[in-house]
């Protein structure tokens, strides 16, 4: 049995046109039709019908096409199985993400699984804390990279880094034209917030009722994206991280100012579920993920854009 020459077939199948196969690979539409010659001959009749708009299955073809793909995906896992068994990590691994964590550590994820496990592929989901959660539970991605609140690690999360939290502003607000805000001079200022049910929420709730003030959120949005435009306006206020911050004050000259008395502090944490054995895949980006984290810096006020450089444009 030819691999790559079914493979060809099932995606000459699923494009209806030899042509676009051909395209994919960067070859020519003489040589895959020569491939798929070769099959019809082999299994002693026509496999395509060919037509103005393209190919279409003949009977035969429509015959053998289910035992095919089936035989594929056999011959798949067992060389994924073989991999594993000789210690070499294999697959594609499922990594749910906060929006505001895809750069610098996912971006620079992709580059280190490509240099050191070219075998291993990411798929990447972005959401909110509480449905990284669910997606955790539900086993819809294997690792989750999520803000913690609590200083101390749980559940066999590791953190990767300590951030602190900005109070976001338009371009041009005194209150955001500091260096720092405190904690009290949050009271009553409109907010725009991720939607409830959220551990952020509950977070800063605590903080408000700890310090008698009270917080006055007017929106809701779990997109980052519509915060910042949402804060762009002016008006309302957006509490954000250092990697949000530093995308909001450069894509849409939004201010930051670092809350103080008490500092907020978040942790970028890898989370794994509860239940279920990690594969060797898995494990291998973990292994990356933890690097990555270790090796990045203290976020610091520049990365959420300072008055100086705000000033300079």
């Amino acid at each position: 049995m030819d691999y790559d020459a079914w493979k060809l077939f099932v995606e000459a199948v699923e494009m209806g046109s030899l042509s676009k196969v051909a395209t994919a690979h960067g070859t020519s539409q003489p040589h895959i039709s020569r491939r798929m010659a070769d099959l019809e001959t082999r299994c002693g009749g026509r496999l395509f019908q060919r037509t103005g708009r393209g190919v279409t299955l003949t009977e035969l073809g429509k015959r053998i096409e289910p035992r095919v793909r089936a035989w594929l995906a056999n011959t798949d896992q067992l060389v994924n199985d073989i991999h594993s068994a000789a210690g070499k990590p294999i697959g594609v691994v499922r990594i749910g993400i906060l929006p505001s964590t895809a750069h610098p550590l996912v971006s620079t994820l992709y580059y280190r699984l490509r240099e050191r496990y070219p075998l291993v592929q990411l798929n990447v989901r972005e959401g909110q804390g509480a449905q990284l959660e669910t997606w955790l539970e539900e086993g819809s991605v294997d690792l989750a990279i999520l803000y913690r609140h609590s200083p101390v690690p749980k559940h066999g999360d590791a953190y990767l880094v300590e951030t602190e939290t900005y109070l976001v502003g338009a371009d041009g607000d005194a209150l955001t034209s500091q260096q720092s805000v405190r904690f009290a001079q949050l009271d009553g200022l409109p907010l725009v917030m991720f939607c409830r049910p959220n551990s952020w929420w509950s977070r800063l709730d605590q903080l408000a009722g700890e310090h008698g003030i009270a917080l006055n959120v007017v929106a809701q949005a779990d997109s980052l994206t519509l915060q910042m435009h949402i804060a762009a306006e002016g008006g309302i206020y957006a509490l954000l991280g250092p990697y949000a911050a530093a995308t909001g004050a450069k894509e849409f000259r939004l201010q930051a100012a670092k809350i103080v008395e008490p500092a907020i502090h978040r942790y970028v944490a890898l989370a794994m579920p509860s239940h279920g054995e990690l594969t060797l895949a898995s494990r291998a980006v973990m292994q990356l993920v933890k690097e990555i984290g270790q090796a990045m810096p203290t976020v610091e006020r520049s990365r959420a854009g300072s008055s100086s450089s705000r000033s300079g444009g």
